[in-house]
C-alpha cells in the first residue's frame, strides 16, 4: 500500500480529530487574512480618497521675502511684488518621467480687486479642474459653466450682499453670479472665483499664473521623485509636497497594520500548539498501528513521511478554508470598520501565502510528534497488542 493511501486512510478514521486540527489552523489562518484583508482595504480606501480630496503638491513662485502673518492673520503696512508664472510654460509640467502618476492639474491667478468700495481677492481658475479637485465644495445655484460665470465664498457674498442669479461689473465686464459656495472654513470662503482667462483679463495679467495645484497621490505614487522633478522642469518655482496629513494617515494604518499582525501571531501561535498537541496524542494512541508497521518493514523514515503526509492535508485543508472563510470575513465587516468602504478584493499572493503557512506551520507542529513516532521500539510498541 502507498504511503499517502495509509495517511489518507487514517484522516478518515479519526474524522474528529481531523476536524479539530483543521479547525484550529483555519482560524489562525482566517484571522490573518481577515485582518491583513480590512487593513488593505482600508488603506486603499484612505489612498482613494486623498486622490480625491485636494491637491498634495502645490507649485508656487520663489520668493526670497517671509511671509508676514500667523494663524491667518496678517500684519499690513508691507507689501511684496508678486511673481508669477508663464502659463504657457505649464505643460511642461506633464512631461517629467513620472507624469503617468499625475492626476489634476488646476492653475490659478490671484488679485486684489475693489469692488463697490471694499478689497475682495480674486481667483481665476480652471473651472472644470477646479471643482474636480476640490469635489467636497457645496454650493447653492448652478454649475459655473461659461467664462462669465462666478462663484462667490460665502463670507463676500455676505459682504457684498450678492445671491445667484446676480450680475457683477468687474472692470466694465459683466459677470454672473452662478453660485454661492457654502461655508468650507478655509480661504475660499472670502474670495471670489471665475473663469482663468477672464480673470486674467478683469486683473491684468493675460497669460499670468500665480500658482498651481497638483493632485498627484496614488497607491506606491513616488511623492517625493514627482515633487523633485517638477522643481528641476521650473527651477524659479517653490515646489511643495503637503505631506503632513498624508502621513499622519498612513502612520495610523502602518500601526492598525502592527496590532493586526501582532494579533494574528498569537493566534496562529495557538493554532500550531492545537496540532502539536494533538498530533502527539495521536501518536501515543497510535502505539500499536506504528508497531505493527515497524514489525512488518516499515522503516522510520515511512512513519515519519505517514504523519508528516496527514499534517500536509491537515495543513492544506487548514490553509484553503481559512483564506476562503477569512476573505468572507473582511467583505462582510468591511461596512461596519469603514463607512462607504469597499472590500479590497481577493489577493491571490495572499492566498498562496496563507495556504504556504498553513501546510508549513502543520508540518513544524508534527515534526517532534512523527519523530517520536519513527523511533519507537517495535518490540516495545507490539506489547500493547
Amino acid at each position: 500500500m502507498k504511503l499517502y493511501k495509509i495517511s489518507i486512510n487514517s484522516l478518515k478514521r479519526r474524522k474528529g480529530k481531523m476536524f479539530f486540527l483543521v479547525f484550529g489552523l483555519l482560524i489562525g489562518i482566517a484571522t490573518i487574512v481577515t485582518l491583513i484583508s480590512i487593513t488593505e482595504s482600508m488603506t486603499q480606501d484612505l489612498e482613494d480618497r486623498l486622490d480625491r480630496f485636494g491637491a498634495n503638491i502645490v507649485m508656487t513662485p520663489k520668493n526670497e521675502n517671509l511671509t508676514l502673518s500667523y494663524g491667518g492673520v496678517s500684519v499690513g503696512g508691507i507689501h511684496y511684488q508678486l511673481t508669477e508664472f508663464e502659463e504657457s510654460e505649464l505643460a511642461g509640467i506633464r512631461k517629467i518621467k513620472n507624469s503617468k502618476n499625475l492626476g489634476i492639474i488646476a492653475p490659478k491667478v490671484l488679485g486684489p480687486y475693489s469692488l463697490n468700495g471694499k478689497n475682495v481677492l480674486l481667483m481665476g481658475v480652471d473651472l472644470e479642474s477646479e471643482l474636480a479637485l476640490k469635489n467636497w465644495w457645496q454650493f447653492d445655484g448652478s454649475y459655473p459653466e461659461t467664462p462669465d460665470a462666478l462663484l462667490i465664498g460665502a463670507e463676500a457674498a455676505r459682504a457684498f450682499d450678492l445671491k445667484a442669479g446676480d450680475s457683477v461689473d468687474l472692470s466694465g465686464k459683466r459677470f454672473r453670479v452662478a453660485s454661492i459656495l457654502r461655508e468650507t472654513g478655509g480661504p475660499e470662503d472670502g474670495i471670489i472665483i471665475g473663469d482663468l482667462h477672464a480673470l486674467q483679463r478683469v486683473l491684468g495679467k493675460e497669460g499670468k499664473v500665480s500658482m498651481v495645484e497638483i493632485s498627484a497621490f496614488c497607491r506606491g505614487c513616488p511623492i517625493t521623485e514627482i515633487t523633485l522633478q517638477i522643481a528641476e522642469k521650473f527651477p524659479d518655482a517653490k515646489v511643495t509636497a503637503l505631506r503632513q496629513a498624508v502621513m499622519s494617515k498612513m502612520q495610523s494604518i502602518d500601526l492598525i497594520k502592527s496590532f493586526s499582525f501582532g494579533i494574528a501571531l498569537l493566534v496562529i501561535f495557538i493554532g500550531s500548539l492545537l496540532v502539536f498537541v494533538t498530533m502527539m496524542g495521536s501518536v501515543n494512541e497510535r502505539t500499536r498501528e506504528i508497531g505493527i508497521f515497524r514489525a512488518i518493514g516499515f522503516r522510520r523514515g515511512h512513519i515519519m513521511q505517514v504523519i508528516l503526509l496527514e499534517a500536509m492535508v491537515v495543513g492544506l485543508l487548514g490553509g484553503i478554508f481559512g483564506f476562503a472563510i477569512g476573505n468572507g470575513v473582511a467583505w462582510s465587516s468591511i461596512p461596519l470598520v469603514i463607512a462607504n468602504g469597499t472590500f479590497s478584493g481577493i489577493n491571490p499572493t495572499l492566498g498562496g501565502v496563507s495556504i504556504l503557512l498553513s501546510v508549513s506551520l502543520s508540518l513544524l507542529a508534527s515534526l517532534y510528534p512523527a519523530l517520536k513516532a519513527s523511533r519507537l521500539d517495535p518490540s516495545m510498541a507490539l506489547r500493547a497488542l
